[in-house]
């Protein structure tokens, strides 16, 4: 098999003394959606973040393209090609939506146009020139998806995307991923919805206390719904 395109072996983290990871390994092969699944806080996002460099109080590998990621700061890991979609968002309001698109700076070649862009989410052409504060949770969601897709990272990490979202939207939602899927892009989510991730993924780590407790391919996901159910109590 290739080697992974993003590979982290042994990943400790900790929020001041507070030991938040323990020890994570995870790998993430070019074109797949893999899902971290597990109840909140037991390490989820705060995997993301220090992968993409947000925690700095961390030991461990990280490696993207083969190369160390550890020592690189945080402009540095998102020059190199992961682009990192907080749950937060990040959309700045008083900004249209077509000064948020064009706010992060490119990092590679291969980014979207603003017109593939457009093509990929017609509802933000409607709203180009509507401030971020009268965009919708989803409208949101999709322009700090698109803002990253402009830019030509080569890895998505998604921090549940579809958290406080109608159905119809996450329904949306879905469709968008497995279309940059089809396109090629790499993708890390954080979910906890798993029967949306299962629409997409190829791959799921189930976390629990700070560490990785199982990994599996989404063919394995109904035999485990009793372990689902236990770990994630749905």
């Amino acid at each position: 098999m290739t080697s992974a395109l993003l590979s982290v072996r042994d990943l400790h983290a900790w929020y001041g003394e507070s030991h938040a990871l323990h020890g994570i390994d995870l790998e993430v092969f070019a074109g797949e959606t893999v899902t971290l699944l597990g109840r909140n806080g037991v390490g989820k996002t705060t995997t993301l973040r220090a992968i993409i460099g947000l925690i700095r109080k961390r030991t461990g590998a990280i490696a993207f393209e083969g190369k160390d990621l550890m020592r690189l700061p945080l402009h540095r890991t998102a020059h190199a090609g992961i682009g990192f979609v907080p749950e937060e968002r990040g959309i700045f309001s008083t900004l249209t939506v077509d000064e948020n698109l064009v706010l992060p700076p490119v990092v590679a070649k291969g980014g979207m146009s603003i017109e593939e862009i457009f093509e990929l989410f017609p509802n933000l052409k409607e709203r180009r020139n509507s401030p971020g504060t009268k965009l919708s949770g989803g409208e949101q969601q999709m322009l700090a998806i698109a803002r990253m897709l402009r830019t030509g990272v080569k890895v998505l990490l998604l921090d549940e995307p579809t958290e406080g979202l109608a159905p119809v939207i996450v329904q949306r939602i879905g469709e968008l991923l497995a279309t940059l899927k089809k396109r090629g892009m790499t993708i890390l989510l954080v979910e906890q919805n798993f029967r949306f991730a299962s629409r997409i993924a190829d791959r799921f780590y189930l976390m629990e206390h700070g560490k990785v407790i199982a990994g599996f391919p989404v063919g394995e996901l109904e035999g485990r719904m009793t372990q689902l159910h236990e770990v994630l109590g749905v």
